[in-house]
């Protein structure tokens, strides 16, 4: 009796173990996914990088209408708003139009807002390839988005900060000291969020 209990428990461990191997197995393979998809992305994106020029006297469009939505370019049937580029964190992403789970398994997304009303917020999965050193941005370090016509927004990061992921609320703060960008990502296992809040430089 105490064998076949011992036999049970062995083989219970056993089928754990394999489960957990899977599971990162899977993360990893999620992970590289996410990290070809982003490269994939940017060798496809025809962006005007700046190449936008005005002429003297003349103003940029979003100014004259902060609410107009923001131009996209389709890859792969999906529409992206531009490119973050974050220096410190040698990362340069391409950034999808709306925010849903299996885009987010792409690239990072516009989960609310837009660059040219000043209240944009960026969500990323956590993969190192994303937003997985958010965690390691500092305070006076630059964010720069440029927009599918070209405008160059930059940023400096001036507060991170952890929400609870029901503090959503709190994430879309409409308060008087709104900030101009945020992005944020779950930590491992998703049990909180790390957040990052930018102001325009």
């Amino acid at each position: 009796m105490k064998l076949k209990k011992g036999s049970i428990f062995i083989i219970i461990g056993l089928l754990l173990l394999v489960a957990a191997l899977l599971l990162t197995c899977f993360n990893l393979y999620d992970q590289f996914r996410g990290e070809r998809s982003v490269d994939n992305i940017m060798d496809k994106m025809i962006l005007k990088n700046g190449e936008h020029s005005l002429q003297e006297g003349e103003i940029p469009d979003y100014i004259l209408n902060p609410d107009m939505e923001m131009p996209v370019e389709t890859i792969d049937g999906r529409d992206f708003i531009g490119t973050l580029e974050i220096p410190s964190l040698n990362l340069n992403l391409p950034i999808i139009s709306q925010w849903s789970y299996g885009n987010l398994r792409v690239a990072p997304c516009r989960y609310d807002g837009s660059a040219y009303k000043n209240d944009m917020i960026l969500a990323a999965h956590n993969y190192p390839s994303h937003f997985g050193n958010l965690k390691y941005l500092k305070e006076g370090e630059h964010v720069i988005f440029t927009d599918a016509d070209g405008n160059k927004f930059t940023y400096t990061a001036v507060v991170r900060e952890t929400l609870m992921p029901t503090a959503v609320n709190e994430m879309l703060s409409k308060e008087e000291d709104d900030w101009d960008l945020t992005l944020f990502t779950c930590t491992v296992g998703g049990r909180s969020r790390v957040v990052v809040r930018c102001v325009l430089w």
